[in-house]
């Protein structure tokens, strides 16, 4: 099979490499699939790159965590059932903090436990299928680890980005009214078409006094937060009283000093979510919500480019140059 591989990290032009490898064999429990589309999350390339001090965890890796493909056989243990099964991949490699597996779905072919490989609802295409993973199941997380949403006030910070978008149509469908904050026109009409009844041009316009405005004072119930060491004051300032602040990300600030009496005078939650440690219950949800929503076409994942397997490095720099109104997919 032909596949990216990294033996170091670094640049994205410097390291990454196609090569070609052995098909993978499933062993048991495992399914082998044909991979249609790869997606690519910040934490592929902060990981491939090294960011924060990571280093490598095995001597050579097959990046991406995300995917979706076809099921073209089955391990010892599988149901040969699921052989030709439209399926999406999540978390072929592992999280922060754990070596995880060394080989990830940026190949022809990728091998994995077979619960890691959940039915494509048809209404979605591979590349959609290939955003589920980490973005889709981090909003649904960050939108709904704290309970219901139905007729509460989401704010969610970022919201043209991958998760954010996600977060904004999981909300919005839950009966949250949704807020989003956005960098520009173009990004704002991208979020209103996902659902936000609200958008707040974040570089033009303050945005506590907006929300302050939009809510007739009274705040918001929830924060979905993209990076919680640049907005923790914006989001303590409009939180409610016992309110609650999801955030998936810290990337300008990773060890965030804050305020901690500002929070507790609140009661305010915070909660921390990490797309590779969601419960198996909650994943569960997820893809059932997921998946009901798409067959009444009520979720799409916006996909902002699509590279071919050669151009992986070029697909690499487009994740983090950032502003891309949607994900980016490598088709194998």
């Amino acid at each position: 099979m032909r596949c990216a591989v990294y033996e170091r990290t670094g640049p994205a032009g410097d390291v990454l490499k196609i090569v070609d490898r052995p098909d993978p064999v499933p062993q048991a429990g495992e399914v082998l699939v044909r991979v249609r589309a790869s997606g690519i999350n910040p934490a592929d390339v902060k990981r491939r790159a090294g960011w924060n001090g990571m280093a490598m965890q095995h001597p050579l890796v097959i990046p991406h965590c995300d995917g979706a493909g076809e099921i073209v056989s089955v391990g010892n243990g599988v149901d040969a059932a699921r052989i030709g099964e439209r399926v999406w991949l999540y978390n072929a490699q592992g999280g922060y903090g754990s070596a995880g597996r060394a080989f990830g779905t940026a190949a022809e072919l990728v091998a994995l436990p077979q619960d890691q490989a959940i039915p494509l609802p048809d209404e979605l295409s591979f590349e959609a299928g290939a955003c589920l993973g980490v973005p889709a199941m981090t909003a649904h997380r960050a939108v709904f680890a704290d309970g219901p949403v139905e007729g509460l006030t989401v704010l969610v910070n970022g919201a043209a980005g991958a998760v954010g978008h996600f977060a904004v149509q999981l909300a919005a469908a839950g009966g949250a009214r949704v807020i989003g904050t956005v960098s520009n026109a173009r990004a704002a009409e991208h979020v209103r078409a996902a659902g936000a009844v609200e958008i707040i041009d974040r570089k033009s316009e303050k945005v506590a006094e907006r929300v302050f405005e939009i809510t007739d004072g009274a705040g918001v119930d929830r924060v979905i937060e993209v990076d919680f060491g640049a907005n923790y004051a914006l989001d303590i300032a409009v939180l409610k009283t016992n309110g609650t602040i999801a955030s998936y990300s810290s990337t300008s600030a990773p060890t965030p000093q804050f305020p901690y009496y500002a929070f507790a005078n609140k009661g305010a939650n915070l909660r921390i979510v990490q797309g590779f440690a969601i419960p198996d219950a909650e994943r569960r949800k997820g893809g059932a919500m997921i998946a009901a929503l798409a067959s009444r076409q009520r979720l799409f994942a916006a996909i902002a480019h699509s590279f071919s397997l050669d151009d992986i490095a070029k697909a690499h720099l487009a994740v983090e140059r950032g502003g891309n109104l949607g994900n980016v997919v490598v088709i194998p």
